[in-house]
């Protein structure tokens, strides 16, 4: 057994969820282990098979730099931060164990791992609330968790019932599981609060060990200071030149107002657009789109529609490397209430058709599936409550940030003002940063954080307190979007070759750091001093 391998069966014991996202089938009937000692346990072998990797010589370097990265965050995490205490981690384990199971990627559907995952729901929550007992939980982990129990018990119960693969014979074990959830979310009501931030000291290690950067946490915070308020005056320069009697908030809200009319519009215009941003990138020699991995744009199927807000129910998913199949399938969301303001041209164009379809995720993944490191190719895949291999989210979602604005270089792509909301979104993600490292650090509370997003960045208010548990479970993850796109535009301009040949060249090495990618180049002779 090779480092890869070990690293995997590893990986698999302990998360047996993210092998079915994965797309390795032999875990698709198992939940993760839960009780006493499981923590421990699972330290003292990170431990052994870290001491293996630091001797390894014989896996690729990207391999084995991404899993002595791993091994050592997890260590880290599970002294100071175990998942296993976040009552959210079991919430969205056992809610995606099945949910997995029902996505078009797992079809042909496996009825018999469906049921056993079903079946292990109850014993799954309970060990997991015993587990967690009196700690102290930061609340808006809790807030999510049960969010998250109501969402998935109605699923059960009702909604999942509409499902092609629904068998009659679940519906006992359907109703235990919902009334686990239910349980487990009840159960959460006397556990004390905690601080959410990680401390200064952890995320250091976030950022040098995790995303091997070389930039400490308040080098970013200065940085993003500066790009916020460039930013915020470069939205007023560019909105007075547009209209100098609106402000740029006014019209970018306009925007909502420009797209499809009838809801048999919607599917049609993400399609359109996914077309028009593949185009653009061939004819302008941007990066060379991806056109043998098929990607369809399908509505929600109605059994997910309900979950589909709670959870961390995503639009595009990456496809399960180890078994991609042909292609995916991106779900356009229902409009609430008949309101398509959600699918207005800007937002199909920026982030469906560009951040996520044609030449951003979906082209990006397509090209990880070649890479030489085998853990490029799945590192990204996107699991219960993240990506699988949180070091790969300055390559991952800087590119997906950085191909947004690509698509300005394609003349006529985006109208005036849809460019005034691309540079409200490059605020928005330095204003993450801001928020990401002093939440963290404890310079801001959760409170001030949020007040900041809310008052200060611009962030939909129903979005804003999700949007900080978020940053507070996952320290560094959300600084990663814009520190990516600065970083891949600091490559861009030291690259020797043509544009196409940048970017073609940058989704080859898969789903790694950022930092790795400026390795490979140098050593290869591509980067000017």
């Amino acid at each position: 057994m090779d480092l890869v391998d070990a690293y995997l069966k590893h990986r698999f014991k302990w998360r047996p969820v993210d092998a079915t996202f994965m797309g390795d089938t032999g875990h698709d009937h198992r939940l993760p282990p839960v009780g006493p000692g499981c923590i421990e346990t699972e330290l003292q072998e990170t431990g052994i098979l870290l001491g293996w990797a630091e001797d390894d010589d014989a896996a690729h370097p990207h391999d084995r730099r991404m899993i002595l990265s791993e091994l050592r965050m997890e260590q880290a995490r599970l002294r100071t931060r175990p998942r296993q205490l976040n009552p959210a981690w079991y919430t969205g384990e056992a809610a995606f164990a099945v949910i997995s199971l029902l996505l078009p990627q797992s079809a042909p559907w496996r009825s018999a791992a469906i049921a056993a995952r079903i079946a292990g729901i109850p014993d799954f929550l309970a060990a997991g609330r015993n587990q967690i007992g009196e700690t102290p939980v930061p609340s808006g982990w809790v807030g999510r968790a049960r969010a998250e129990a109501q969402a998935m018990a109605l699923f059960l119960r009702e909604d999942m019932a509409l499902h092609e693969a629904w068998q009659p014979d679940w519906a006992a074990n359907n109703e235990a599981a919902a009334a686990a959830f239910d349980g487990f979310a009840n159960a959460l009501d006397t556990l004390p609060d905690a601080d959410p931030a990680c401390g200064a000291k952890h995320l250091e290690l976030v950022f040098r060990e995790e995303h091997a950067l070389k930039l400490s946490p308040q080098d970013a915070v200065a940085q993003a200071e500066a790009a916020f308020a460039r930013c915020t005056e470069e939205l007023e320069q560019m909105a007075n030149r547009i209209d100098p009697d609106r402000s740029w908030q006014e019209q970018i809200a306009a925007l909502s107002r420009i797209g499809p009319q009838r809801p048999d519009e919607v599917t049609d215009s993400y399609i359109h657009w996914d077309a028009a941003a593949r185009e653009a990138a061939e004819t302008h020699g941007l990066v060379t789109p991806e056109q043998s991995y098929g990607l369809e744009y399908r509505p929600l199927w109605p059994c997910f529609a309900r979950i589909a807000g709670p959870l961390y129910f995503l639009f595009y998913r990456s496809p399960p490397g180890l078994n991609p199949g042909l292609g995916s399938v991106y779900w356009v969301m229902p409009g609430a209430s008949g309101d398509l303001s959600a699918h207005n041209t800007a937002m199909v164009k920026a982030i469906h058709a560009v951040h996520h379809g044609s030449v951003g995720h979906h082209t990006q993944n397509a090209r990880a599936r070649a890479s030489a490191s085998r853990l490029g190719r799945i590192a990204a895949t996107d699991c219960a409550m993240g990506l699988a291999m949180p070091a790969a989210l300055t390559l991952v979602e800087g590119w997906a940030c950085h191909v947004e604005d690509l698509l300005m270089e394609a003349e006529g792509f985006y109208s005036p003002a849809e460019l005034l909301l691309l540079k409200s979104f490059e605020r928005r993600n330095a204003a993450s940063v801001l928020v990401d490292v002093n939440l963290h650090c404890g310079t801001w509370t959760q409170a001030e954080a949020e007040r900041f997003y809310a008052e200060e960045a611009g962030f939909a208010p129903a979005r804003v307190h999700s949007e900080v548990v978020r940053n507070s479970i996952f320290p560094g993850s959300r600084a990663t979007y814009w520190l990516g796109v600065e970083g891949i535009r600091a490559l861009r301009r030291r690259w020797s070759g043509s544009t196409r040949d940048f970017h073609d060249s940058l989704l080859a090495h898969g789903h790694v750091p950022l930092a790795f990618v400026e390795d490979s180049m140098r050593l290869a002779g591509r980067l000017d001093a």
